[in-house]
């Protein structure tokens, strides 16, 4: 195979395009090697460049986000609304931030005249409830809130719908798990397992309890002193939050019923830790009566990945085998959750 110079000079200057003449057994082809990969790599950048301005300019521009609503049911379009705010699952990041947006905006939304906040969720770490828990707080002191129980409203998810106040109601399905009032720290000791296979755990640590949580040894006396007064601040809290926004309860009492136990829906009104048995659906036609609307437009918000979760990969999965639980089992990570194992709810 043999290869020719390049072609012959094209004296216009109007065309802009090179050409490359290839020889190949008498064969002359002719290679365009002008715009199409430019072309390609123009629109990578262009849309690299654009991403990257959005993505540090968003946090600048002083704008609410604009979060999707979809009518659910009532009259739709009506100046008078009732938002429905949907807790679903473990509450841990990044759901928290997405849920405090959306009371947030519930909260400045002066066409929203009230909230149900449909709670299903097994409970989660302990800031995250009280965070969710203040912020709920905050909207319960702007427009009236009330709570809808689905499946299981456990733990943190019990802990959340406390910041309606007294003056809120909680409806529970008949079939809904809630209570579980207490805090657990996962911990596996598997001392006797790295025996048999001869592992030894040796960490290099600053100090005395910096691995106090080690999975590979049993726990010291003082270790076990320091988190049980760890634990017992956050069940004292949460013991409070239940006295302090239950009307029927006060502190003794929420602490016969703080053992960690499930509760049914029946069992829960005997022992007045929820007000009536209903649906989203009571729970909303109830509040607008309260409201004495005459007409309203019930809807909820939607909050999804976005694209900077889905190139980030922020989403938060848990641990799948036991292998990983226990690897985790040393991170000090305090938890509202409805059983001993925090992923199985």
């Amino acid at each position: 195979m043999t290869s020719a110079g390049p072609s012959t000079p094209v004296a216009s200057s109007e065309s802009a395009t090179r050409e490359i003449l290839i020889r190949c057994e008498g064969v002359t082809i002719r290679a365009n090697r002008s715009s199409w990969f430019r072309r390609c790599m123009g629109g990578v950048f262009a849309a690299s460049l654009l991403l990257n301005v959005w993505f540090f300019w968003k946090p600048f521009t002083g704008r609410a986000q604009r979060i999707p609503e979809q009518h659910l049911f009532g009259t739709a379009g009506v100046a008078e609304r009732i938002a429905i705010i949907n807790f679903e699952g473990t509450i841990s990041p990044p759901f928290t931030a997405r849920w405090l947006k959306v009371l947030e905006r519930a909260r400045e939304d002066d066409s929203v005249r009230g909230v149900v906040l449909a709670i299903d969720s097994p409970g989660g770490f302990v800031a995250d409830s009280h965070q969710l828990y203040r912020e709920i707080q905050r909207l319960a002191s702007a427009k009236p809130v009330y709570v809808a129980m689905k499946r299981i409203a456990a733990s943190g998810g019990y802990y959340i719908a406390m910041g309606i106040g007294e003056s809120g109601r909680i409806y529970v399905e008949p079939t809904t798990w809630t209570g579980s009032i207490g805090v657990i720290i996962p911990r596996y000791n598997a001392t006797e397992l790295v025996q048999k296979i001869g592992v030894k755990s040796e960490p290099l640590v600053t100090g005395p309890l910096k691995d106090t949580l080690n999975p590979f040894r049993d726990m010291t006396e003082r270790e076990t002193a320091v988190w049980a007064a760890i634990m017992e601040d956050a069940f004292s809290r949460f013991v409070s939050v239940i006295a302090d926004n239950r009307s029927d309860l006060d502190m003794a009492a929420v602490r016969e019923l703080a053992t960690g136990q499930i509760y049914t829906a029946n069992q829960a009104i005997e022992n007045h830790l929820v007000d009536k048995i209903g649906y989203v659906e009571e729970a909303v036609a109830d509040l607008s009566q309260s409201l004495q609307l005459r007409s309203y437009d019930a809807f909820e918000y939607h909050t999804s990945s976005g694209l900077i979760d889905l190139i980030l990969d922020t989403e938060v999965e848990p641990p799948r085998t036991v292998s990983e639980q226990i690897l985790q089992a040393s991170v000090p990570q305090a938890m509202y959750y409805a059983s001993w194992n925090p992923w199985i709810p």
